[in-house]
Order: structure tokens, then C-alpha cells, then sequence
């Protein structure tokens, strides 16, 4: 039986994904609410469109010069992928047949002891782990969701051993508390497989999808993060860095 998987969109030059080129899949679906999500569209599970492995892979196909050039590969996004891993398991086998990196970009919300998920592990070469708030309390408020299986799904990505890029959203006035930010230092601290560390800036440039679908957006008076706010939380996480700079 072909495995099928709901796609919202293709990226065929992602440079942001992971490392050097990427050919991004946006997946259908997802479960969190996140108030300052930019892709609201790819949450409804009813939305999309059926893929096989096999069509996906004929598209990936195209871009193996540039894969090869500059140590890029594919890196599967949402939507939340976790919520359809038999089907990234699938293309991630073919993928690997073919020599191609792969890379899942996660919130983590997911069972860390699911023989599905467990198997995509086993063809994921490079996880990017959004941790939208180390706070649980906060982080419902958040997304919707208390952040318990994402924390247990970073510590199961830490034993089994699989590089993580760690990925965090500054907003002014919900994720910039200095209090959490050292927190969530300390979280990271904890695991040995962290790589790479990302501070991505909130911004409104997907405001206008959430007023398309008819959608409260509940941060229109929250401002961008600019310099201030990244240098703020950058101080935190980077302390050795920003010493040696």
C-alpha cells in the first residue's frame, strides 16, 4: 500500500532550513495554536494536498547539483511533521537511497516513545526544534499546549544522539522574560547534542493570513523584536560568545 502524506507547499531553495541548500516540504496539519504563527493556513488537517514518497522525491530529485554544491539536502516542515511520520519515514528511506540530507523542523509535540516517530528518527540525520517557551504555563497560553512532550521529546532527541538545531522565537513582552531565557539556558545546557542555536525575531508579515481565514490576531499591538530585544535574549543564551567577540 503507497503512503500518502497531506503537503501544503514546496520551497525549492530554502536557505534557512537547515545547512546549505534545501528543498523544504510543508506539511498539512498541525495541533498548536501559536499566536504568532505566520502560516496559519497549514493548521487546518482537512487542507493540502495527497503526495506519494515517490512524487515528492522526483521534485527533491532536480536539486541534487545544488545539494551537493553546498551540503544541503531536504528538511521537512508544517504544518507539524511529527504528525505524519509513516509517510516522512517513506520519503526519508528514498531520500537516504539517493544520498540526500535530511532534516525535520519540529515543535517537538509529539510521543517520544512512538515506534512510528522512533522510525523517522532512524532516517533524520538533523532535527530544527522549535521550543516556543520553556515555561509550561506559559507556553499553553502560547500555542494552546503545556511544553511537557516537547521537553521530553529534546532529552529523547539528546540520547538517542541526533544533532538538534534549537530554534526560538523572540516576542517582546511573552518570550523575552529574563527569567526564562536563563531557564531556558539551563535546559539547553542540560543536553550535549545541541548544535546550533537560533533567535528568530517575531514579525507580522503573516498578519494578513490570519485576517484571510477570518482569524483573531491577538498581537497586533505587540511590536516587531528588533535590535534590542535580540541583543537582550542573545546576551543570555550566547554569554561566552558575546565575551569573546
Amino acid at each position: 500500500m503507497t503512503v500518502k502524506g497531506k503537503i501544503h507547499s514546496f520551497e525549492s531553495f530554502g536557505t534557512v532550513d537547515g545547512p546549505g541548500i534545501r528543498f523544504v516540504v510543508f506539511m498539512q496539519g498541525c495541533p498548536f495554536r501559536c499566536l504568532y504563527c505566520h502560516n496559519p493556513d497549514t493548521w487546518n488537517f482537512d487542507g493540502g494536498t495527497w503526495y506519494s514518497a515517490d512524487e515528492v522525491l522526483n521534485k527533491v530529485k532536480r536539486y541534487l547539483p545544488y545539494f551537493k554544491n553546498s551540503g544541503g539536502g531536504i528538511t521537512v516542515s508544517g504544518g507539524e511533521p511529527l504528525a505524519q511520520p509513516e509517510f516522512i519515514t517513506e520519503l526519508f528511506k528514498k531520500c537516504k537511497q539517493e544520498g540526500i540530507h535530511t532534516a525535520i523542523d519540529t515543535n517537538g509535540f509529539t510521543d517520544s516513545n512512538s515506534h512510528a516517530v522512533n522510525t523517522l528518527l532512524d532516517y533524520t540525520d538533523l532535527v530544527l526544534l522549535d521550543i516556543k517557551h520553556i515555561d509550561s504555563e506559559k507556553h499553553e497560553s502560547l500555542t494552546g499546549f503545556s511544553n511537557e512532550k516537547v521537553l521530553e521529546f529534546a532529552q529523547h532527541l539528546n540520547k538517542r544522539k541526533i544533532p538538534v538545531w534549537l530554534r526560538y522565537v523572540v516576542v517582546p513582552g511573552l518570550t523575552d522574560f529574563k527569567p526564562d531565557i536563563i531557564k531556558l539556558r539551563e535546559f539547553i545546557e542540560s543536553l550535549i547534542n545541541v548544535e546550533k542555536i537560533e533567535i528568530l525575531p517575531f514579525h507580522k508579515m503573516g498578519e494578513y493570513k490570519w485576517k484571510n481565514l477570518n482569524l483573531e490576531y491577538k498581537l497586533c499591538d505587540t511590536p516587531p523584536a528588533d535590535k534590542y530585544h535580540m541583543e537582550k535574549v542573545r546576551k543570555i543564551l550566547y554569554p561566552d560568545k558575546l565575551k569573546s567577540e
